[in-house]
């Protein structure tokens, strides 16, 4: 036994098989607390929040798992060596390879930008329930701009605590909202200001607005969202169609899992997805040929290659084409879209 223990020791664990975030719990909890304490105070709510349930969750740190992880990142650092460790793309960099691009971004602001949770920055920090629990007494108008302001998620989370009723009124206002004078907004800044600590800053005007309304929608339970939807169409058809219609766009497929996108491609006309993707970014197209055979695959880039010039309006059509194909089969229950907040399949 003391044999066999040993030789799975000296076994070389697959980091590959860890998502970025796994690789930044283990990292992390290989820190003290008070190293991991100031990497996690820059951090977004929702991050630490995701970082910390992952950190919770991890109950094999074994050696070699955990040895696997730091010569990653000792191989990610090494890679930028030659920058120095005074330059600001270093920090980027390393910052990077130790907690991914998604989780690194909003740190990576704060740390060389110097910015921080204030005001209404901190009504992130907060359970949604709390949140709720405390605008609900507000004015309309002023948990509006706080739903407006929060991230989609959340404020998904805060909006399926009021009754229908009202989930529609402030929904409608949402999609309404384009902007908010600087004065009001740095009123009620202060306001959360006295409340929860920090300082007011200078905050952007412009919020609001059917993307915004839709990005709401979008983390919105299922049943909720198809209510309120039918409750926004009954009341202003234009503006659930035009909601809807943000709700999930075509460079959303770049977050679809590959076999929802395998699904839609064997529904897809050939000329429909070469003129789609003609106006895709890389991630995308990559996404797409990573589905697909390797002969089509290069067939289809050959193809790409070898297109001319096309219309934006046939683009935009041809990706109208294949989003409702991807609706369709939605809807179906066959695939699950999500727009960045739906479950995955089990």
């Amino acid at each position: 036994m003391a044999e066999e223990m040993m030789e799975m020791q000296q076994m070389t664990y697959d980091v590959s098989k860890l998502e970025g975030v796994d690789k930044a719990a283990i990292l992390l909890l290989s820190l003290s607390e008070e190293d991991a304490a100031q990497i996690l105070k820059h951090l977004e709510p929702k991050q630490v929040q995701k970082l910390g349930q992952a950190m919770a969750q991890i109950d094999d740190m074994t050696q070699p798992k955990i040895t696997a992880v730091h010569k990653h990142f000792i191989e990610e650092i090494q890679n930028y060596s030659t920058i120095g460790f005074q330059s600001q793309d270093f920090v980027k960099r390393a910052l990077t390879a130790a907690l991914g691009e998604d989780k690194a971004a909003n740190l990576i602001d704060q740390i060389l930008m110097g910015t921080g949770a204030k005001g209404l920055d901190s009504l992130k920090w907060m359970d949604s329930k709390q949140v709720a629990s405390i605008i609900r007494n507000e004015h309309p108008q002023i948990q509006t701009i706080v739903l407006s302001y929060l991230e989609a998620e959340q404020s998904a989370e805060i909006l399926s605590q009021f009754p229908e009723k009202v989930r529609l009124d402030l929904m409608m206002r949402v999609a309404n909202l384009e902007e908010v004078q600087p004065a009001a907004l740095q009123e009620l800044n202060e306001i959360m200001e006295k409340q929860f600590a920090g300082q007011a800053g200078t905050q952007a005007a412009k919020m609001g607005g059917l993307k915004s309304a839709a990005d709401i929608m979008n983390y919105l339970d299922t049943n909720i969202e198809g209510q309120l939807m039918d409750a926004i169409r009954e009341q202003d058809e234009e503006m659930s169609q035009q909601i809807q219609d943000l709700m999930f766009v075509f460079d959303n497929l770049a977050d679809v899992d590959d076999r929802a996108i395998q699904s839609i491609l064997r529904e897809v006309q050939q000329d429909s997805l070469l003129k789609a993707i003609k106006g895709a970014d890389e991630e995308l197209r990559a996404k797409i040929t990573n589905n697909m055979s390797k002969r089509a695959a290069e067939m289809l880039l050959d193809d790409l290659e070898a297109l001319g010039p096309v219309r934006i309006s046939e683009v935009e059509t041809a990706q109208k084409e294949i989003l409702s194909v991807a609706r369709r089969l939605a809807d179906a229950g066959e695939i699950m879209l999500g727009g960045g907040g739906g479950e995955e399949f089990l």
